[in-house]
C-alpha cells in the first residue's frame, strides 16, 4: 500500500462536513461506534455513531470515547424508527455534534429543531418523492440510498444507477450516494451521476477496525455478487442481507418479524452466522479482503482520481 496521505478531495459535501474526503461511514447498529468511527475520521472521512441500537447511554459513552480518540469531525445518525424518544434531539445536541443524518422516518420530525440548534442535517432517502419531501422540510443535503445497499430498505427498491441521477436532477441540494459503493471506481461513478460524496457500509463492516466477529468479515469477503437476499418485499421494512440458511428460508416469507434481530449480538460479536439476519449489501461480491480503514479510504481517493483521469483521456 502507498502510505502517503492523498491530497484533500474538495466538494460541497467535504466543505460542509469539514473533512478531507467526502466519504461517510454508514451508521450500522452496534457496529458504528467509536472504534470504527474514529478510524474513519482520522483517515480523513466522516465517522458516524449509530443510535439504531436504542442504547443511548452506550451511545453517549461512545461519543465520549470519540473525543478521546480523534479531534476530527464526526457525526451521529438518528434512526427514527428505532429511537422514538422525543428527547433524542436534545440528547444529540447536548453531545456537541455538528452533523446529523436522519433516517427511517419523516424528515419533518426533527429537521427544524436540529437546524435551529446549528447542526448540519442530511436525510436518507430511497425514492424521489422522499427526497423532495426532505428538501421541503429544510434539510441541508440528502443521502440517496440505492436498493443494492445493505440493511433496512424501502420494499420498492430502486438501484443507485437509476435513483441517484434522478434525485440529483430534481432535488437542488448536495447529495451523498449510498448503495453499491466500495472503491474509487464506484465513487467516481457516483460523482458522474451527480453525487458530491459517498457513504459506505458493507466495506466498513469488513474493515480491520470493525468490531464484528471474523466470521462475519469472512462471510462478506467470500460472498459472490448474488449472495445477498432481499427480505420483506411485501411488508416493511425491507431488508438486504447475506445469503445464509436462515435468510434463504426467510426469503420466501411475506413478512419477516423484527424479533429475529433479538440475537443479533450473537451474530455480530459471537460469530454465529445463523443466529440472526446478517445485513449486507450486494457490494459484498466485490470485497475480497479485510483491510485497515485508512487503506480503504486512501485507496478510494486514489482510485477516484485515477478513474476520473482515465475517463478524461477517453473523452478527449
Amino acid at each position: 500500500m502507498n502510505d502517503s496521505r492523498p491530497a484533500p478531495l474538495r466538494s460541497r459535501v467535504a466543505e460542509m462536513l469539514g473533512v478531507d474526503y467526502p466519504i461517510v461511514q454508514a451508521p450500522m447498529g452496534w457496529i458504528a461506534r467509536a472504534q470504527l468511527a474514529s478510524a474513519v475520521s482520522e483517515a480523513g472521512g466522516l465517522g458516524i455513531i449509530e443510535t439504531s441500537s436504542g442504547e443511548l447511554d452506550a451511545v453517549r459513552d461512545e461519543i465520549r470515547k470519540m473525543r478521546d480518540l480523534t479531534d476530527k469531525p464526526f457525526g451521529v445518525n438518528i434512526a427514527q424508527m428505532f429511537v422514538r424518544d422525543p428527547a433524542i434531539v436534545e440528547f444529540v445536541v447536548a453531545q456537541g455534534v455538528r452533523f446529523v443524518s436522519t433516517s427511517a422516518g419523516d424528515p419533518r420530525q426533527y429537521t427544524k429543531v436540529l437546524k435551529d440548534a446549528g447542526l448540519t442535517v442530511f436525510h436518507v432517502v430511497p425514492s424521489l418523492s422522499a427526497a423532495l419531501k426532505a428538501v421541503e422540510a429544510g434539510v441541508d443535503g440528502l443521502i440517496v440510498e440505492g436498493g443494492e445497499g445493505g440493511g433496512f430498505k424501502n420494499p420498492r427498491d430502486v438501484a443507485t444507477m437509476v435513483l441517484l441521477p434522478l434525485v440529483c436532477s430534481k432535488a437542488g441540494v448536495p447529495v451523498i450516494a449510498a448503495g453499491g459503493i466500495c472503491d474509487g471506481q464506484t465513487m467516481a461513478a457516483a460523482f458522474a451521476l451527480g453525487a458530491e460524496g459517498v457513504q459506505i457500509g458493507t466495506r466498513m463492516v469488513s474493515a480491520a477496525e470493525s468490531p464484528v466477529h471474523d466470521n462475519f468479515k469472512r462471510a462478506i469477503c467470500e460472498a459472490s455478487e448474488t449472495d445477498t437476499v432481499f427480505l420483506n418485499r411485501r411488508s416493511r421494512p425491507g431488508l438486504r442481507a447475506l445469503r445464509t440458511a436462515l435468510t434463504e428460508k426467510l426469503e420466501l416469507d411475506e413478512s419477516v418479524p423484527l424479533s429475529l434481530f433479538g440475537r443479533i449480538l450473537e451474530l455480530y460479536f459471537g460469530g454465529d452466522m445463523e443466529a440472526s439476519i446478517a445485513l449486507s449489501g450486494q457490494v459484498a461480491g466485490r470485497i475480497e479482503s479485510v483491510a485497515p480503514v485508512r487503506e480503504i479510504l486512501w485507496e478510494m481517493v486514489r482510485g477516484f482520481r485515477e478513474t476520473a483521469a482515465a475517463l478524461a483521456v477517453r473523452a478527449a
